[in-house]
C-alpha cells in the first residue's frame, strides 16, 4: 500500500462513488457524506472527480491507515457542482483508472476551489423548499 499522496484527480461515476462513500462508512471514516443523501441529490449519470489532499494517520487504527482525505466536485441534480470530503484507502483510490489529461485535473481543481459546500448548497435548497414544502421527517 503506497501511503505517499499522489498530486492527480480520479473521475468516478455516481455507483463508483456510492461505492466510495459505503466503503468510507464500513471503515469509520470521519469525512463521508450518508450514501442515502446522494442518491438523493447527485445526477444518477453524472461524474464526480476527487482530489487527495492530506494523508491522515490514525495511529489507534492502524487497519485503516493511512487514509487520504480527498476533496469532491460532486455534480448534483440541479446542474450545480458542489465541494465535498471523502476519506478513501490508499489501495482504493490506486484501483480507480487514471483517465484525465493534466489540463483537465487543472481545470477541475480550480473547479472545487471555488465550488460552493455541501452543506452551504443543502441548507439553500431547503431554504428555497420554504417552511410550508419542507418535507416531515
Amino acid at each position: 500500500m503506497t501511503s505517499a499522496l499522489p498530486r492527480t484527480v480520479r473521475a468516478v461515476d455516481t455507483a463508483q462513488l456510492l461505492n466510495l462513500e459505503r466503503e468510507a462508512v464500513t471503515c469509520g471514516f470521519s469525512q463521508r457524506l450518508p450514501v442515502d443523501w446522494l442518491q438523493e441529490h447527485l445526477a444518477a449519470e453524472a461524474t464526480h472527480y476527487l482530489f487527495p489532499t492530506l494523508v491522515h494517520r490514525l495511529r489507534h487504527r492502524p487497519e485503516v491507515s493511512p487514509q487520504w482525505r480527498c476533496q469532491l466536485l460532486l455534480n448534483v441534480r440541479t446542474g450545480e457542482q458542489i465541494w465535498g470530503l471523502l476519506d478513501v484507502l490508499p489501495d482504493t483510490f490506486d484501483k480507480i483508472p487514471e483517465t484525465l489529461d493534466a489540463a483537465s485535473k487543472k481545470n477541475i481543481v480550480s473547479r472545487i476551489e471555488h465550488a460552493v459546500t455541501v452543506r452551504d448548497w443543502a441548507e439553500r435548497m431547503a431554504a428555497d423548499i420554504g417552511p410550508e414544502e419542507m418535507p416531515r421527517t
